[in-house]
């Protein structure tokens, strides 16, 4: 293990950069450091609070003299594992966003936010296939696959990246496509932060249309009859609408309506593109299957779309996990109240179960390389969140791993790598890649990064054995 960083090592690197570098101790450091999960506290030996791509490639070149570790970090969404050593690279100030509505693309660096994309497509009547919630930075979400709002009609949101601007572990600025480093280019989606710093991206942008969309809650204590009715509707659904099943016990907090404040209940999330009156067709079988506390869905516009699954807005301490599922049937059905409903006295604020298929079980675009997608042999995904508070943050750890062993029978024996949650072990690690493309990602692992510098966060672990991942 090599010492703390000095204040030396802090003017050295100072010295190549424009942005400011930051040793623990320093004034800004813990702010430069923070992640949205507030359970997950970074200490890195230095923070580089990047000004641009010029200062993200002297910085890796920088730690790769050393053999300093190397991570990245740009909105902290993603931070399930904190950070002990090494350098921390901050891209929150690479705010690039550039739309071409006659092309239908955008290009963003990599301290863009998602809601700034929703924003500035809006007015052309594009959107970008973003997840659950528009605060997540581009990115970090799409190296990892990307699960869109909309992704049974679109498939992941890596597979209409275009371009990738990326500098690797020797300090190398790239820029890669399907044409120009197509091996490379397969490995960043999907691979997370592996290979290197993403610094910009490109990628397609869709017509927005119409939405129809939003939730349905349900008292928790009627849990077995909503799931019963979803599970028999959900996978009927065309592919333009997408689903989605949550437990949630909601604390007793001022900004949750009154109605829902400290009370179990079932969340229905769905989320249609097309008409109105479709939508509400499609969605009528599950109006009456239970009675309905709050029903929030209708027209929807794209710059509201965080109205479907109602994500938190503001950091807060948690502990995730998740996992992917075989068909849903009466057995695994039996499994989820037992692991969420309400005889279940889980310490989990959010247990989910989402309908996959659709575009998001098809392959990858047909070129020389993969890319390095979980997901697309899974029916369904799990996803679990519980609040890292003092009376049930020893709990919290626990109920998620006793909800994965429950529900593995079900399971097709991986994880998103984007929802895996807190990272234990390279085994349990490797599970967010499918045999084949874990065994390619190690071989890259040890061409492309022989020192191992990039081992924080969802760590591939080289063929040739290097420094540890940091778990």
């Amino acid at each position: 293990m090599r010492p703390h960083a000095s204040a030396h090592e802090k003017t050295s690197l100072q010295l190549r950069v424009r942005g400011l570098v930051y040793l623990p101790g320093d004034s800004a450091y813990d702010q430069e450091a923070a992640a949205f999960n507030l359970a997950t506290r970074h200490t890195p030996d230095l923070v580089l609070a990047a000004a641009d791509a010029d200062d993200v490639a002297a910085a890796v070149h920088w730690a790769a003299e050393r053999g300093m570790s190397i991570s990245v970090q740009a909105t902290g969404h993603g931070a399930a594992n904190a950070i002990t050593d090494g350098l921390l690279v901050s891209t929150r100030r690479l705010l690039d966003l550039d739309i071409d509505p006659e092309e239908r693309t955008a290009r963003v660096g990599a301290g863009i936010r998602w809601r700034e994309v929703v924003a500035a497509a809006a007015p052309y009547g594009l959107m970008g296939l973003h997840g659950s919630a528009t605060d997540v930075g581009v990115v970090g979400y799409t190296v990892g696959g990307g699960l869109p709002l909309l992704g049974r009609k679109y498939g992941f949101a890596s597979d209409h990246v275009l371009a990738i601007e990326v500098v690797t572990p020797d300090g190398v600025q790239h820029r890669v496509d399907q044409h120009n480093n197509p091996r490379l280019f397969a490995l960043l989606r999907g691979g997370k932060g592996n290979f290197g710093i993403v610094t910009a991206m490109e990628f397609r942008l869709f017509p927005a249309g119409e939405l129809y969309a939003g939730g349905i809650f349900y008292p928790g204590e009627r849990a077995r009859e909503v799931l019963t009715a979803f599970r028999e509707w959900a996978p009927a659904l065309p592919t333009d609408a997408s689903a989605s099943l949550a437990f949630l016990r909601l604390p007793e907090l001022e900004d949750i309506p009154e109605l829902l404040r400290g009370r179990f209940v079932m969340h229905l999330r769905f989320a249609w593109q097309g008409t109105a009156a479709e939508g509400q067709r499609l969605l009528d079988p599950m109006r009456g299957v239970a009675p309905v506390l709050a029903d929030l869905t209708g027209p929807l516009p794209f710059t509201q779309v965080d109205a479907v699954h109602l994500d938190p807005e503001n950091p807060v301490p948690v502990r995730e996990g998740g996992m992917l599922l075989n068909e849903l049937d009466e057995a695994l059905a039996e499994a989820l109240l037992e692991v969420a409903g309400p005889d279940s006295n889980a310490p989990l604020l959010l247990a989910e179960v989402r309908l996959m298929g659709g575009a998001l079980a098809a392959p990858a675009a047909p070129s020389s390389h993969d890319d390095h997608v979980a997901g697309r042999d899974a029916a369904w995904s799990f996803f679990a969140v519980g609040v890292m508070m003092p009376e049930s943050a020893d709990l919290v750890p626990a109920a998620i791993a006793a909800a994965r062993r429950t529900l593995a029978p079900f399971g097709t024996g991986g994880t998103a790598v984007n929802m895996h949650g807190h990272v234990e072990s390279a085994a349990e690690a490797a599970k967010a890649w499918p045999e084949g493309s874990r065994r390619r990602l190690s071989e890259a692992k040890a061409e492309l990064d022989p020192q191992n510098l990039f081992r924080h966060g969802h760590a591939i672990v080289p063929a040739v054995p290097g420094p540890a991942p940091a778990f």
